[in-house]
Parts: structure tokens; sequence; C-alpha cells
């Protein structure tokens, strides 16, 4: 299986990777059709375990390599620096004009980020979901690019950990949106569509990732930190403060950490 993934083409492979993150997603999300009610715990927890996991990932996978790409220039970290920057400025460019809410707001009279407009909390939480998965599909995308272009610091085994460890935090973030819904009245099925179609950006921006590196090679590091400095600014604008706004503040803290270790054991023991 491993020397099929790497005989195909990157895009394929980022792809592919992506789809796999969207299933799991949708598999998180499917857990509606066995609990009518989401345990507050749970949902801290499973929100700072998402957070944990893409703190690793910001970091072993994308800006190490991305400095590491450049350890030949005279300012090694230029590029990441740039990059990560840019990263966090488009995702607020995005939050500035996509009209959304985060899980914390407790109802839809508080203040709705984005452009103005009447659609329904659902919606608004939905788009804030699938902001949030965006970085994680531009990752992968930039992962599987690198490997394409010959980079001695990035792998296909590098590049399959941080698809995995994305993965693995996709099945809570499902659930943290899908419960939810139904535990407000939305029905399982809906409640089912909006958690896994949230991800489903994550296969297309993937593509795009890593067709972006293979057209433009030397962009590597930096498309690596900015893959970085979008999941960074995610992490911190919601899922750090969405965790952290009920009474489960040290499980949810507890359980980034977790999430830390697990991908950054996945990636030193794969990259």
């Amino acid at each position: 299986m491993l020397n099929y993934i790497a005989d195909s083409p990157p895009f394929v492979q980022a792809l592919v990777a992506g789809l796999i993150t969207w299933l799991l997603t949708a598999l998180g999300a499917a857990t509606v059709f066995l609990f009518k009610t989401v345990n507050q715990k749970i949902l801290s927890s499973m929100q700072g375990f998402a957070a944990g996991i893409m703190i690793a990932a910001s970091f072993w996978s994308l800006l190490q390599p991305a400095i590491e790409s450049s350890s030949d220039s005279t300012y090694p970290w230029l590029p990441a620096a740039i990059g990560f920057l840019l990263g966090g400025v488009f995702i607020r460019s995005l939050d500035y004009v996509i009209p959304h809410m985060h899980r914390n707001a407790q109802d839809s009279s508080q203040k709705v980020e984005g452009v103005e407009t009447g659609l329904s909390k659902n919606t608004l939480l939905f788009l804030a979901i699938t902001l949030h998965n965006i970085p994680e599909g531009l990752a992968i995308g930039v992962a599987f690019g690198g490997v394409a272009t010959g980079n001695e610091h990035a792998t296909l085994l590098g590049a399959l950990g941080l698809a995995i460890g994305i993965g693995i935090q996709n099945i809570p973030e499902g659930a943290a949106l899908s419960l939810p819904m139904h535990a407000a009245g939305q029905s399982k099925w809906k409640s089912f569509n909006y958690g896994q179609g949230s991800a489903l950006v994550e296969p297309v921006f993937a593509t795009l990732g890593a067709a972006a590196v293979l057209i433009v090679t030397p962009i590597l590091p930096y498309a690596l930190a900015f893959a970085a400095g979008a999941m960074i600014f995610v992490v911190v604008e919601e899922l750090i403060p969405d965790s952290q706004s009920g009474e489960n503040t040290d499980l949810a803290t507890l359980s980034l950490m977790l999430g830390f270790t697990i991908m950054m054991i996945l990636d030193v023991a794969l990259g």
C-alpha cells in the first residue's frame, strides 16, 4: 500500500490524504447516531486534544522542516518567519470576510464575525469549523508537495504522519460539531451532515497546496511555515478559548498535552 502511494503523483497523494481526514471527520460526526447529548467534559477534552495535535504539527511537521530547508541561506529563519506571519494574516482575512460564529458563543446575539448576514447559528458554526479545516488541508498538501520536490527534509513518512495526526484530531472535531447541534434540536442526519461537511475543504486545499509547491518549488519553506501560521492562528483564536470556556480547564489542558505528545511521537517516529 505504501509503495502504491509513493508511486502516485504528489497531488493525488495529497488528495487521498485529504479524503481520509474528511472520512475520519465523518466518523466523528457519526457519533451523533449513538448519543443525543454531549458531555461538556468530553467536549472540552476533545477541543484541547485537537489543539495539542495542531500545535505539535505546526512545529515538528511544518516550521522545523521550513527552517531546515533554508539552512544554506544567510538567514535560514527568514522564510519561516515570513510564511508563518502570512499564514496568520490569511486566516484573519478570511475571518473578516466569511461570516461565522465560534462554538463558545452562547447565543446568536453575540457578535458574529465576518460580513453582516442573516445565516442561522448552525450555519455560522459550520462555517467557523470549515475555516478551521482550511489550514489543515494546506498543511497536508504542502507536506506531500515538499516530498515531490526532492527536498531532503521532506519525507513521505513525515507527510503521512502529519496526515495521520490531523486525521486523529478530526474524529473528535466532527463529534464536537454534530453532537451540540443535535442536542440543540437538529435532526441526527442534519447534524451529521454539518459535521462531515465542514471537512470537505481539506481534500480541496490539500490538492491546491501540493500543486502550488510543485508549480513554484522555491516557495516550499514559505508554504510550510504559512500552513503552520494558519494553524496556530486557529488554535489560539478558537480551539484553546473554546476548550477553556467551561469548568473543565484542567482536563482540557491535560488533553492538549496528550494531543501534543501523540503528534510529536508520530512526527519524530515517521519523519
